[in-house]
């Protein structure tokens, strides 16, 4: 048994989870040369919520961000998550567009890009895989992990062959709500390893208390590598803490040799940065132990989302009968796994649902889609009660959705030439044009005022 490898998700998860993916590159940045130093498998440190909450809500460019980032770190791989045919929004792309996007996000610096489908639906990591090995950059397909009727090791391992078979460097299972038991844990990796040829990776929260358990044995049947966080954003709806992993694998077989010294300047340094963001505002919804995930299933970055949905209704005091309504959308809806985008989703027609008190009243266009089979195929049918409820007679789809996608790259390049300053704005514009419109309109007022100054020319700025 070689050494256990570790990627850290301080950059990435850890923050998307606890806070609201605020951290900004200026924070990061002062820190970025020690997280290279540590010795890390991987530092995952882009994609995922990341990029719309650069130019949503912090008034950056995502892509500025991951050169900023590649510029320090050096030795260590940058790891991002990917949405498969969805990208990093919450829709099917084109494949034009998906191709795109992955050369661009390799060519600006991304070593791994870990590709998931919300519905395991491996037609829709095809075209991200195909595009990621072409860049030459490291493709990681990911297992979604859930638990249905229709969810077993036997469907899991279906999935993992189909992912190498369509040449993925390694597998991770992508725990995204923390309900993977260790002994499950165990039984699942031992099954993927005895089936399949490539690494595998261990992706999970804490959100149920029981994730470094489910390391542990995952480790002793296994597994590669697995994901942790940086204490002072670890525990809670993040991940395990990079440092108590560490400390438990010292002197084993497993040790990852990492210096837990270094570990710990890190974590001082982010114990200043997760106090900017926690003034005021209260994570004990987030960093307590919720054991009832086991039943709702509600990943971290989903429940800070009911939470905000439910304060704009003025609504707060019905957030228990939302948790109690999501597994029953759930079910009507075939069993999606609760990942972006099925999280919201799902969780948004609960909260739809609770507040007009009656079930499908308001169903939300993404929600029609999904039903209409646009998303890709549900992992159970969906009932024809439930089906005529939300989409009435029309028909659904059964091939890959990507193929009644056209090719649309040039259109958006077209709508878009007036705000043009990079290759890279054609992609933030297609992935959230009205959200990418507007930091464009504030990177020109920005750079406006810039310029502006330089035309008040006198002798002591410019010397005769």
């Amino acid at each position: 048994m070689s050494k256990i490898k570790i990627t850290e998700t301080v950059l990435r998860d850890a923050h998307q989870s606890l806070l609201a993916t605020r951290m900004t590159t200026d924070e990061m940045l002062p820190i970025a040369e020690k997280l290279d130093e540590v010795g890390y498998y991987s530092l995952e440190a882009w994609g995922g919520a990341t990029f719309d909450a650069c130019m949503r809500f912090l008034d950056e460019d995502p892509w500025e961000r991951l050169r900023a980032l590649k510029k320090v770190i050096k030795k260590t791989p940058i790891q991002m998550l990917l949405r498969g045919q969805n990208i990093l929004g919450y829709k099917h792309y084109p494949d034009d567009v998906v191709t795109e996007f992955v050369m661009k996000s390799v060519e600006n610096g991304v070593d791994i890009i870990r590709i998931f489908d919300a519905l395991n639906d491996v037609r829709n990591l095809e075209t991200a895989i195909k595009a990621t090995k072409k860049a030459g950059a490291h493709a990681q397909a990911a297992i979604v992990y859930t638990i249905s009727p229709v969810h077993n090791i036997e469907h899991y391992l279906k999935v993992a062959k189909s992912f190498q078979d369509m040449g993925a460097d390694s597998i991770c299972i992508k725990d995204m709500s923390g309900i993977l038991t260790p002994y499950t844990a165990y039984d699942l990796v031992k099954a993927l390893k005895s089936t399949i040829h490539i690494p595998l990776q261990l992706h999970s929260h804490y959100t149920a208390g029981m994730a470094a358990m489910t390391y542990l044995k995952a480790i002793e049947a296994g597994v590669d590598v697995v994901d942790t966080a940086i204490s002072p954003l670890a525990l809670g709806t993040s991940q395990p803490a990079t440092e108590t992993i560490v400390a438990v694998l010292q002197n084993t077989e497993y040790d990852t040799e990492l210096d837990l010294r270094l570990l710990s300047e890190i974590a001082d340094y982010f114990k200043k940065v997760k106090s900017n963001h926690t003034k005021g505002n209260d994570l004990s919804l987030l960093m307590g132990v919720d054991t009832d995930v086991l039943h709702y299933q509600i990943p971290g970055g989903m429940l800070s989302n009911l939470i905000s949905q439910l304060k704009q209704q003025n609504a707060l005091y019905k957030y228990n009968e939302v948790l109690k309504e999501v597994p029953c959308v759930r079910e009507d809806l075939g069993y999606p796994p609760l990942v972006t985008p099925m999280s919201q989703m799902v969780g948004t027609q609960a909260v739809l649902n609770v507040i007009t008190g009656e079930k499908y009243k308001i169903v939300p266009k993404e929600i029609k889609d999904y039903v209409k089979g646009l998303y890709g195929k549900p992992p159970a049918p969906i009932s024809d009660k439930i089906r005529k409820m939300i989409i009435g007679d029309e028909d659904v789809i059964i091939e890959r959705p990507a193929n009644l996608l056209t090719p649309q790259l040039e259109n958006i390049r077209n709508e878009m030439k007036e705000y043009y300053e990079q290759e890279e704005d054609v992609l933030s514009y297609a992935l959230f044009p009205q959200v990418a419109i507007k930091f464009f309109e504030y990177r020109r007022a920005k750079k406006y005022k810039i310029d502006s100054s330089l035309v008040n020319m006198d002798d002591e700025t410019y010397p005769v």
